[in-house]
């Protein structure tokens, strides 16, 4: 069974195709580019890659809203061209989750027309309606200040249709059987094309009860474990990794108490204590937030990330510490969105400082989980506040120097290329970074194989070292007779602290894996340091000698 878990030890990629290489010239990124740039996620490192939507889709959502669940958009290329890239990642030992957004459909797709066209349609109870606008029908949008209901007029029919995203987003009647069946047919359809799971949009949302009648909706957890019955049927070691920002106390009833139901988890609640760690060097709430999401199933696990493609949301943090991470890293309101968060990338966020980049995703690779990077970190990619809402953070991939930063050969791409200010083409790009031992995108590497050779972080249990320090996050894991201590410092100040590892002889001697910092503790069992600012230390438990001891007996 534990061979078969193979996301909790993974490095998980994220990209979109239409932004990530174009190999015909028309502009739009397409899975002929993306499989020519497949040796390059292999050298990083990366173990699986989560595909942004790339079905059919009008394109007014970054193909959210999806028009055909069953093939691929043309402007990306073809079914046969998506098969030969899961075979290529397949030869490479990368694995491929896809995005699964079935809380709803495009107004485009056939289903909805036909909803629309014909009350007595089969498909008219795949949406939700009402003959009337409900009363609150003003009330939880998804996205504030943008979009100004949640039901919308079908002029067709005459009745009002539920959307909890945009209007040109109708939600589907998940409620419905036929509906659940369909979302099996999809899921089973993509796993035959080599699939090995999928990362499921608004899994609260899909799950929920929907109705005009419904005032406090109930969550239909059950659903969750038909899908997780339906893929570990298809093909066993498939999984779903779901985005569900809830409270701690709601997490077993995703992942199920007996583990039965949603394989991983994003910990939104995790990454917001992140950031305001980050921004006040204070990681008492942080400590917290992992203590009050560390009881999971053993197969369950944590997708722990810095910025994905959506706004950074930071809704569950209080009114003070939101607004001292706003302070921070997002003062101006062109840089937050939906009254919640900030839009940025990290590295303008960060104000391009290197020590800061490097200690975020050294944490990042270390808190307990499995790491989701983004495309574009690991070469430090800016952010182009310009383009509408969250589109600024996913511009096109730069590969080089060349025009349009070598994503494209047309001078009209999708979205524009960062060509100006520190983090334009000419400056961060891919070919530059692979020259310079010292660059993001090497370091990166480096830290892939350092977590990879660590999978007491994706498997065993962890607790906190006593530095007496808030600034500093001293974490121990412990699996198979085996640790790892990690250390980082959050001051922008150099830092020494003294905490005893808690592992008796094995913890004498810390072996430095990411630098020559060997720490051998003193008579009393302690270790002291001086940590530099924005430092970092990950240590193997024990030396060489002892392993190798404990390993004979």
């Amino acid at each position: 069974m534990i061979n078969d878990l193979w996301y909790k030890n993974a490095v998980v990629y994220c990209l979109s195709v239409e932004t990530f290489m174009d190999a015909n010239g028309d502009g739009i990124g397409d899975f002929q580019g993306l499989q020519r740039r497949l040796d390059y996620l292999a050298g990083l490192g990366v173990t699986a890659i989560w595909l942004m939507p790339f079905q059919a889709s009008p394109g007014h959502d970054d193909g959210y809203d999806v028009s055909d669940y069953y093939n691929v958009d043309p402007r990306y290329g073809t079914l046969g061209d998506f098969v030969e890239f899961t075979h290529g990642a397949k030869q490479r030992g990368i694995r491929v989750l896809i995005d699964l957004v079935v809380n709803h459909t495009s107004d485009e797709h056939p289903w909805f027309k036909a909803a629309c066209s014909d009350k007595n349609s089969r498909y008219r109870d795949w949406y939700v309606w009402s003959k009337t606008k409900p009363a609150n029908a003003d009330e939880g949008m998804v996205f504030p200040g943008v979009q100004k209901t949640t039901w919308t007029r079908d002029e067709k029919s005459g009745e009002y249709y539920f959307h909890r995203f945009y209007k040109f987003q109708p939600d589907l009647n998940t409620a419905n059987p036929h509906v659940q069946a369909e979302i099996l047919k999809i899921m089973g359809f993509w796993i035959q094309l080599g699939v090995s799971g999928f990362r499921m949009d608004a899994v609260p949302f899909v799950i929920a009860e929907k109705g005009t009648n419904v005032k406090a909706p109930r969550e239909q957890f059950d659903m969750l474990r038909t899908f997780r019955e339906f893929l570990q049927w298809r093909k066993g070691d498939s999984i779903i990794l779901a985005e569900a920002n809830v409270v701690p106390k709601e997490n077993l009833q995703y992942f199920g108490d007996d583990g039965d139901r949603m394989q991983m988890m994003f910990n939104f609640h995790v990454n917001q204590a992140l950031f305001y760690a980050l921004a006040s060097a204070d990681t008492r709430p942080l400590a917290k937030a992992m203590y009050d999401t560390q009881e999971r199933p053993q197969t369950g696990q944590w997708g722990i990330f810095l910025r994905n493609h959506d706004e950074l949301d930071l809704g569950r943090l209080t009114d003070k510490q939101r607004q001292q991470v706003f302070t921070a890293f997002g003062p101006d309101k062109e840089m937050q969105l939906y009254q919640r968060g900030i839009r940025r990338r990290l590295a303008p966020m960060l104000g391009g400082d290197m020590r800061r980049l490097r200690l975020a995703y050294s944490v990042m690779y270390s808190l307990p989980g499995t790491p989701v990077l983004r495309y574009g970190d690991e070469i430090g990619m800016g952010d182009d506040l310009s383009l509408p809402e969250r589109n600024c953070a996913r511009t096109p991939m730069q590969w080089s120097d060349e025009p349009q930063g070598g994503f494209t050969k047309s001078d009209r791409p999708v979205l524009p290329v960062i060509s100006k200010g520190p983090y334009g083409f000419d400056h961060v790009n891919v070919a530059f970074q692979r020259r310079d031992p010292e660059s993001m995108l090497n370091w990166t590497e480096r830290m892939i194989r350092m977590r990879k050779e660590a999978p007491e972080i994706g498997w065993g249990e962890f607790s906190f070292l006593d530095c007496n320090n808030r600034g500093v996050l001293a974490i121990r894991y412990e699996w198979r007779n085996n640790a790892v201590v990690i250390v980082h410092n959050f001051h922008a100040k150099p830092v020494e602290i003294t905490f005893d590892a808690g592992l008796g002889d094995a913890g004498h001697l810390l072996i430095d894996i990411a630098d020559d910092s060997d720490s051998r503790a003193d008579e009393k069992g302690k270790h002291h340091m001086v940590l530099e600012p924005y430092g970092y230390r990950w240590y193997r438990a024990g030396g060489l000698d002892y392993l190798l001891k404990r390993s004979d007996t």
